[in-house]
């Protein structure tokens, strides 16, 4: 009787045991899969992470690509006010800063430019000015009392009230405008290169390449490289000439290079090619065995270049000319052309200067 008490129970107890494991099987098996669930859930969320974290990495990539494009900042200060040599008064005038950088853009290309043109002259102004400043900062030798003068001999300048007189009727209504907003646009910027202040150079026209500093002026400057300026053909002295009766011509070359054995019937055999620039002008050519600069022969027949040519035709010499100005640095009329082009003005700036940075003064 015991016995079979004893086995009734431990039969109870075990169906007790197989019913309560069938009711937690469920519950388990859901657990299971709602576990499974977080997991894959967490795995979808770490995956929309490690995508987003992505997108932020091309976003930041973008991000700094844009901070190297922006102007850096630089411990330069602006000076508000700054003095210059007015050479028609004879006088040192005291003008605003930027007023100034005004009247070279305005002086030293025609307010029809592009804006971006333009703004690559207010740029270059600006640095060419500081320059000045702190080079000569008692005064320019020529004009002592004031670094920079009204004229080509630093940079051309011009009030507003002859900027009017200077040009036609209307003139000021419709472009002082646009010289206010590209210099105040680039206000503060300057070219720096190795941290220094460059001399930003310029010149109207290269004749399709600039040269180096080396081949018209003394000294080799890293940022005054010779370089392309393709985009020139609207330039209205892109090509000039000079006649002159032969006699006349040779008249002048034995004034300044004494008793030259030449005649009207020798010229193609007395003047010879000598050397050649990078930008394509004649650093030297010789004259009955005679080495010459082409910058002597530049200034002594009043040529728009060095990059010349000599055309006998009977008793008349016609000296041909390809491009206007040094040629060194900054062309106006290919920083125009290159804006048309659809270039800014701080790609044009570092065309023309090699290796330069632009930053922005305090």
């Amino acid at each position: 009787m015991m016995k079979g008490l004893i086995f009734l129970l431990n039969r109870l107890i075990y169906a007790l045991l197989v019913f309560i494991m069938l009711l937690a099987i469920p519950v388990l098996s859901l657990n299971f899969f709602e576990s499974k669930m977080d997991v894959d859930n967490a795995s979808a969320k770490t995956e929309d992470k490690i995508n987003n974290s992505d997108k932020l990495y091309d976003n930041s990539k973008n991000v700094i690509k844009k901070n190297e494009e922006s102007v850096k900042k630089s411990v330069i200060e602006e000076p508000e006010l700054i003095k210059v040599y007015n050479t028609k008064t004879k006088e040192v005038m005291v003008i605003d800063f930027e007023e100034y950088i005004k009247g070279v853009v305005a002086s030293e290309m025609p307010a029809e430019f592009n804006s971006e043109a333009l703004k690559a002259q207010a740029v270059s102004a600006r640095t060419y000015l500081l320059y000045r400043i702190k080079k000569y900062p008692e005064g320019h030798p020529d004009h002592p009392g004031a670094p920079v003068c009204t004229d080509i001999h630093c940079q051309a300048w011009h009030s507003r009230d002859d900027l009017i007189a200077l040009h036609d009727e209307g003139w000021y209504e419709q472009y002082w405008g646009k010289i206010e907003s590209v210099v105040t646009s680039t206000k503060g910027q300057i070219l720096t290169y190795d941290n220094k202040i460059i001399e930003p150079l310029f010149h109207s026209t290269s004749g399709g390449r600039t040269e180096n500093s080396e081949d018209v002026f003394s000294a080799s400057v890293p940022y005054l490289r010779s370089v392309e300026s393709p985009y020139e053909s609207e330039a209205p002295r892109m090509h000039g000439s000079v006649k002159l009766n032969t006699d006349d011509f040779i008249k002048k070359l034995k004034s300044v290079y004494g008793d030259l054995n030449i005649s009207r019937n020798n010229l193609g055999e007395k003047i010879v090619l000598g050397e050649v620039s990078e930008g394509g002008k004649i650093k030297t050519i010789y004259i009955d065995n005679k080495e010459v600069s082409g910058r002597e022969i530049r200034s002594l027949f009043g040529l728009d270049s060095t990059s010349f040519n000599f055309i006998q035709s009977g008793n008349e010499i016609e000296i041909v000319t390809t491009g206007y100005g040094h040629g060194v640095g900054m062309s106006q009329w290919g920083a125009d052309g290159m804006a048309d082009e659809g270039y800014d003005y701080k790609e044009i700036l570092k065309h023309y200067y090699t290796g330069i940075e632009i930053v922005s003064m305090k």
